[in-house]
């Protein structure tokens, strides 16, 4: 039976990394004979045009029956003016919410050969491989109340709730300490627990579920330190695991140690192993159209895709390769599988060469566009 995967390009450059993604994958599928079928819709500042709405019903339901979902990006300026309820990235909220798709996997990995590219010396980041499991579907995003009121005074005022139940901690935990079982063995909690009654919450079920992984270490940062270490010392973290806030943020910077944020992928995954995959970088609405855009975070996006949701025996737990020597390496020898590995390898690959977008270019090196990246690696993987 053929496998399903719902691809939602969204906005800005969203459908041009998406065109190079389903490139990659259109050859993955020839190489590995993978009975793959693939469907269309619209989400964000797209859905709004032609639905009116950044997620339509129908668009859910196809997200629904699908195995996996390979997203591009949502927003841009076009759609500022929309009420706070119909925003593109209400769309995206509504995907990760109603497939509640808790857990957010996001790899900070450093290619080799982007070494120079890192807005921190070399030897900071050399060699660097840090995973971030993000809380995706609750905490302050999603708790309620939320609002704008208006005081007896005329004074209008913002609230938001910051909230989490004891059974979403304790399910990322776990995903978290399976998943630095299978790296390093190290993981950090990171919360804000001196001044948050929910995040003291947080820490206190972590060092419960701790109990029954003691071959891994357990520490605990609080988020301000975090942001400071991850700047100061990348490399003394394996896995960290915090909410969707603090995730939100720290995913982010640990994204520019890598060189480039339109170099990394991410995964946001249910307990039915059906996930969405998505680069961390936005639409970028500036550079669309202009064949400038780096494909390759949404085509390594497409290769976690096919490892998490497609390989059999997949877990919540494995990860990627991503770059050589990586300590998430996953063994499993399915079609889908061995399709990520050769996907990872041929992005490796062109990098070698000295190929290039602008976000990553470098003396000497050959500056690519998108489509042309895009067609580089699909080079590089059927060259076999």
């Amino acid at each position: 039976m053929s496998k399903q995967i719902l691809c939602l390009p969204g906005d800005g450059i969203g459908p041009e990394i998406m065109a190079e993604a389903l490139k990659v994958l259109d050859a993955a599928k020839q190489r590995f004979g993978l009975d793959i079928d693939v469907s269309h819709g619209l989400v964000g500042g797209a859905a709004i045009d032609h639905d009116g709405v950044p997620l339509s019903d129908e668009t859910l339901e196809l997200a629904r029956h699908s195995d996996a979902i390979l997203f591009g990006a949502v927003g841009g300026p076009k759609w500022d003016d929309q009420p706070m309820a119909n925003r593109p990235e209400k769309g995206l909220l509504k995907l990760r919410s109603e497939l509640d798709l808790f857990a957010n996997l996001r790899p900070a990995m450093l290619f080799p050969q982007l070494a120079g590219a890192s807005s921190l010396k070399p030897k900071l980041v050399a060699g660097l491989d840090i995973l971030i499991v993000r809380e995706l579907t609750g905490g302050i995003y999603f708790g309620e109340p939320r609002g704008v009121r208006t005081l007896g005074n005329g004074e209008r005022e913002g609230y938001n709730t910051y909230v989490y139940r004891e059974s979403e901690i304790r399910r990322i935990a776990k995903v978290a300490f399976e998943a630095a079982r299978k790296r390093g063995g190290r993981l950090c909690s990171v919360d804000k627990s001196n001044v948050l009654e929910v995040t003291g919450l947080w820490r206190e079920v972590v060092v419960e579920e701790s109990a029954g992984y003691n071959d891994v270490e357990l520490s605990h940062m609080y988020v301000d330190n975090a942001a400071m270490q991850l700047v100061r010392a990348p490399k003394q973290f394996d896995v960290m695991v915090t909410g969707n806030m603090f995730g939100d943020i720290l995913s982010d910077c640990a994204a520019m140690l890598t060189g480039s944020i339109g170099m990394l992928p991410s995964a946001s995954l249910n307990e039915r192993h059906q996930g969405m995959y998505e680069p961390v970088h936005g639409s970028a609405p500036d550079i669309a159209g202009k064949n400038k855009a780096n494909p390759l975070a949404q085509i390594l996006s497409l290769a976690m895709l096919l490892r998490f949701s497609l390989a059999e025996g997949s877990s919540l737990a494995e990860g990627s390769s991503l770059a050589e020597g990586s300590s998430l390496a996953n063994s499993s020898s399915t079609g889908a599988s061995k399709a990520a590995d050769a996907i990872e390898k041929a992005v490796s690959d062109v990098l070698d060469k000295g190929y290039r977008t602008a976000d990553i270019a470098s003396e000497g090196c050959q500056l690519m566009g998108t489509a042309e990246m895009g067609d580089a690696v699909v080079n590089s993987l059927l060259s076999v």
